[in-house]
């Protein structure tokens, strides 16, 4: 394996700023009351994660972008910083990885796609209007005369006594999707009030839901009609690939997904209904009834779009700290090391996109975390530690590992997965993202008040933050999670309060969220990243060290399949 300068220099270079490890005090007494000491962050170094992400979001790791030479710069990278702290591999055939075969493909120009409307046919432009990618292992996407059908939500849930559906036959369609879930915007006195969460997303509001249920409905292609609100992010997110897309590669006799999938503004969906006869704004209230009934649009989509496949083996990076007592249960830290790579200039001319907070910052957290426990006692139970490849492509890598486990699932005690922590300096609060779930929000909120500070629910759960990050691959297979991520709106800072919080989100969500612009700064605060990865270590520290086993709510939809494997645990 090659050795890169950087990456061999790294701990020995941090070896003199490094922090002794403080002992964390039992469950239940203070550490401090002051949310801005040290103590509130020990035994993180926030020089350290400074330093780790400068490395991992420099122009070497070329934004990271899985299947790249810059994936091999960071796998590097990574199996070297786990092998200097110590830790054992714990991947495949005794090595630091594990393979993650993946396709990728390159929608390519000149493509053509016609959407011809009662004789009409629309104008738009791509990406400005519409943006399609692929996932199917073809190299040409052609779709001819298919049939628009809106589908509301496009939500089946028998367990919630709602189906968008009604049996019509989508076979060699394009279905067209409202974003969010049918209650996102319900008032009060509206049927379908609370019975999705009210504003808090679930899973059928994802746009990945949506495009699974299309493909289970023999849909040719999907659409979903982009807002911002709803979506919780831009269009500039959602055109950020530039075309490109990911997907784990399928056995031939698999179940295949559509042929195009994408979204399209509201206001070329808008003119779509027009020609129809339709106001958009009133069939979305009327979406939000269950009496709803699919939409035959009257248009027919066709396209023709040259598409590059390439077969990439992409890797996991896992690493394992042993149990000293009961080496088959383990807690689970987990991270992602890829970004968006290199793709079109923004209006600077930085064309590498290079995830700085999203998520390097993460993962020198999660480094952090793991000299901890190595320069501490030895934990009873094992402490794994997970770098997932193609998060940013629709958690891959982690739903790659969850299908196929080099560790027992079902002796998994938690996984607590980093992703986009904050840099505006230390908090006076913890977000929670995915409230009500599991017992872990008890732990999160025990040790949060030994850091002096407080727990605040996620302000935005319409966006859906807890089934877009990594642990929801795990959760659905019934581990109990726990997500710490800054973009579940902004934290009560101790400089400026929750105003400069929300000023800190909504900036980089706006801005920089999968952008060049996330590149690290000598100007950051680190001391909130620190106060989050602090918090991780201590909750996880409580259960190494315990024979404790959490337990999701009566309510939540994970419980059943982790009560299956109840015996693997006795």
């Amino acid at each position: 394996m090659r050795k890169f300068a950087a990456a061999l220099a790294l701990p020995l270079a941090l070896a003199a700023c490094a922090t002794t490890v403080q002992e964390v005090p039992p469950a239940g007494r203070s550490v401090t009351s002051d949310p801005a000491s040290p103590a509130s962050y020990a035994p993180i170094d926030p020089e350290r994660l400074s330093e780790l992400t400068r490395v991992l979001a420099s122009d070497e790791f070329q934004g990271r972008a899985p299947g790249t030479e810059g994936e091999g710069v960071t796998v590097t990278w990574l199996s070297e910083q786990f092998e200097a702290l110590g830790l054992e591999p714990a991947g495949e055939n005794g090595g630091w990885t594990q393979r993650v075969p993946l396709i990728r493909t390159q929608v390519q120009t000149p493509a053509s796609f016609t959407i011809v409307s009662h004789g009409e046919t629309l104008e738009l432009q791509s990406p400005r209007d519409i943006y399609l990618s692929s996932v199917r292992d073809a190299e040409r996407a052609r779709i001819s005369a298919a049939p628009m059908v809106f589908v509301g939500y496009g939500v089946s849930a028998p367990e919630r006594g709602w189906d968008d559906f009604k049996q019509v036959d989508l076979t060699g369609k394009v279905a067209v999707f409202l974003v969010n879930d049918p209650d996102f915007e319900a008032q009060p006195g509206e049927p379908v009030a609370d019975r999705f969460g009210g504003q808090a997303m679930t899973y059928y509001g994802r746009w990945s839901y949506k495009f699974e249920e299309a493909a289970r409905r023999g849909a040719i292609a999907a659409l979903v009609v982009h807002e911002t609100e709803a979506a919780g992010y831009g269009w500039n997110t959602v055109e950020a690939p530039a075309g490109e897309n990911y997907n784990i590669v399928l056995p031939a006799d698999a179940p295949q997904p559509v042929m195009l999938q994408g979204w399209i503004q509201w206001d070329a969906a808008a003119d779509l209904f027009r020609r129809a006869g339709l106001d958009l704004t009133e069939i979305k209230r009327q979406a939000r009834t269950a009496e709803f009934r699919p939409i035959d649009l009257g248009a027919n989509f066709s396209a023709d779009l040259p598409v590059t496949v390439e077969r990439v083996e992409s890797h996991n990076v896992l690493a394992r700290l042993p149990g000293s007592v009961r080496p088959n249960e383990s807690v689970m830290y987990s991270v992602h090391w890829d970004a968006y790579g290199i793709g079109p200039p923004d209006a600077q001319g930085n064309r590498i996109r290079r995830g700085a907070a999203d998520d390097a910052l993460g993962t020198a957290g999660m480094l952090e975390i793991a000299r901890a426990f190595v320069d501490g006692p030895r934990p009873e139970r094992s402490i794994l530690f997970a770098a997932w490849t193609a998060e940013e492509r629709g958690l891959l890598g982690s739903e790659f590992y969850a299908a196929n486990p080099l560790q027992p699932i079902e002796t998994m005690v938690a996984n607590i997965t980093l992703d986009t922590l904050q840099t505006a300096g230390p908090a006076r609060d913890v977000i929670l993202i995915g409230e009500g779930q599991s017992e872990m929000e008890d732990l999160l909120g025990r040790f949060a008040a030994s850091q002096g500070r407080t727990v605040t629910p996620d302000s935005r759960p319409e966006r859906g933050l807890f089934y877009r990050a990594d642990h929801f691959s795990l959760a659905k297979r019934g581990v109990p999670v726990l997500l710490l991520m800054a973009l579940g709106g902004g934290v009560d800072l101790v400089e400026g309060g929750r105003a400069a919080g929300d000023a800190w989100v909504s900036d980089f969500t706006a801005d920089c969220y999968h952008q060049p612009c996330d590149a690290w700064s000598a100007d950051w605060d680190l001391r909130g990243a620190a106060q989050d990865a602090s918090l991780a270590y201590r909750i996880g520290r409580e259960l190494a060290f315990s024979g404790d086993w959490p337990e999701w709510r009566e309510t939540s939809e994970f419980r059943e399949v982790r009560d299956r494997s109840a015996g693997s645990r006795r």
